[in-house]
């Protein structure tokens, strides 16, 4: 299956071939050596692929368990990272200026697009305007360029990464059985898994086909507002995949027009909702007699965790509305409403797109969206982070508690939507609460630790206690941008080479949500039953 795997994303790197011709008026030459970078990377991930179908060839047949279920749904996130890392390493492209990428660096970039994180170590992502020689420049790496291949691959893998790769490896090849069920229960996100149904393979091609529409829609509807075909594509898929990489260094930000803003917000909103619930929208939807329109919309909007999600992003941007206009941050309502909505559902949905610089915002301000990094969208959307469903279940569990504790004989079983949940649905979120508390302290005190004093001198060390932490937070969430030397306008290429391995590790730990990670590195998981 790992074989399959590379093949797959070896496959995937063909799209990027023809964009290296995209700048040969310009940049011919460096185009060029970054094209037969793309090709190298292709062949190592068919060899790796081949071998390993090799190595593998007396398994075909066996079922797939839930132990083997897990190793390769995390084994094939970690081994998705390292090829995806390859054109990183094997093209032109510069960390900084006169600073090649390393191992570590591509990795970190890779598994930051294929988790749809968005936090980037490249610091210059367009040529700087005017520059002489610019050819003879980006190959002696005296400017930091990312070749425009390289830069679609890097965009294109928060697509693939947003719905799953694992997903599209069962709708693909399909004859999987109770294996591609097990395979999907361990990548689609949220406590429940109402959404993947017992046929899987067209619970798999539905997702896809769900995802590749919309994405089809907002990429034509961007190109309508301005962009070129190339940018838009690169932000349909960070957008869609709640990702955030975007083709130039200012973000979203650097384009200054509402109505591209304002498309990007609708599709970050329709990416972190539960794909599950435009099942609900498309089915059987030529049979007007059994599902008419009105009662499948009841039913959409009458989903809890929904009706959740959205209040939580009109309440906070209302808050930070206030607080901008009053802070005398921005001149007028208008713009601080513009602003606030954008970054508030930015940070929800963990796309980590930026317009402005919130690291400079109010603290007040600043404290609600990191806040928000941890509540993160639906279960079962491209969204990263806790999930909403999982705060629901909190609540209501400990509301529970506390009842039962002036009515200890009290026997009431907790309801989502009229439904019962198991008594294991409440353990099950009380634990993933309690894990996320001690990674992410444990992972704060460890990157405070590796991280020199040098790093942060001239500043304070309660500056470095929040930098450390924002960059805990927003990789663990799959968000990107964290705050101060990591924040929307910030990146992570100044962290140590230990720093990056850590934050990748919580890449992986926040999108595969904690226990396809976890059980790779526990002893009794590699023993022969």
């Amino acid at each position: 299956m790992l074989g399959y795997l590379s093949l797959l994303i070896g496959g995937a790197m063909l799209v990027t071939l023809p964009w290296s011709f995209a700048l040969c008026g310009q940049t011919p030459t460096v185009e060029m050596v970054a094209l037969r970078g793309m090709l190298k990377s292709i062949g190592v991930a068919a060899a790796t692929g081949i071998g390993l179908l090799i190595a593998g060839r007396t398994s075909v047949g066996d079922s797939l368990l839930r132990k083997e279920a897990l190793a390769v749904v995390g084994l094939g996130w970690i081994l998705s990272g390292i090829l995806g890392g390859l054109p990183y390493l094997l093209t032109p492209t510069y960390r900084i200026a006169g600073v090649p990428m390393s191992a570590c660096d591509a990795i970190f970039e890779s598994v930051s697009g294929f988790t749809t994180t968005g936090a980037s170590v490249l610091t210059q992502l367009e040529i700087p305007e005017g520059y002489p020689n610019c050819e003879v420049a980006a190959l002696r790496g005296q400017i930091a360029y990312v070749p425009r291949s390289v830069l679609f691959w890097r965009s294109f893998t928060h697509w693939l990464g947003g719905m799953g790769i694992i997903v599209l490896f069962v709708a693909i090849l399909g004859q999987l059985g109770a294996g591609g069920k097990a395979l999907m229960r361990r990548e689609v996100p949220g406590p429940l898994t109402d959404s993947v149904r017992p046929r899987v393979r067209e619970t798999a091609l539905l997702m896809w086909s769900i995802y590749l529409g919309l994405s089809a829609v907002m990429a034509v509807v961007l190109m309508i507002q301005g962009m070129d075909l190339f940018e838009s594509l690169c932000h349909t898929f960070g957008t869609l995949a709640t990702g955030g990489f975007s083709t130039r260094n200012a973000s979203v930000g650097a384009f200054q027009n509402g109505g591209l803003e304002f498309t990007i917000v609708v599709f970050m909103i329709l990416a972190g909702m539960n794909f599950n619930l435009y099942y609900v929208l498309v089915r059987q939807s030529g049979d007007h007699s059994k599902h008419p329109l009105k009662d499948r919309l009841i039913a959409f909007f009458s989903d809890p965790e929904l009706r959740t999600y959205l209040t939580i992003i009109t309440v906070a941007t209302a808050v930070l509305t206030f607080l901008l206009s009053f802070g005398n941050v921005y001149d007028n309502i208008g713009t601080s409403i513009r602003h606030a909505c954008f970054n508030v559902v930015a940070v929800i949905t963990t796309t980590g797109f930026g317009t402005e610089d919130f690291a400079v915002w109010p603290e007040f301000a600043r404290a609600i969206l990191l806040l928000l990094m941890f509540v993160g969208g639906c279960s079962g959307s491209t969204g990263g982070g806790v999930k909403v469903i999982r705060f629901i279940v909190l609540w209501k569990v400990l509301k529970l508690e506390a009842e039962r504790a002036f009515r200890p004989n009290l026997v009431q079983p907790i309801r989502i939507a009229g439904n019962r949940l198991d008594d294991s649905v409440g353990r099950d979120v009380l634990v993933y609460f309690c894990l996320i508390g001690v990674i992410f302290a444990t992972s704060w005190a460890t990157l405070i630790a590796l991280e020199p004093a040098t790093q942060w001198q001239g500043e304070t060390s309660a500056e470095k206690l929040i930098d450390c932490a924002g960059a805990v937070a927003s990789t663990l969430n799959n968000i990107g941008p964290g705050l101060g030397i990591c924040g929307p306008h910030g990146n992570y290429t100044a962290f140590s080479e230990a720093s990056k391995l850590l934050l990748t590790l919580l890449m992986l730990l926040g999108r595969l949500e904690l226990f396809a990670i976890i059980v790779l590195f526990t002893p009794g998981f590699w023993k022969v039953q």
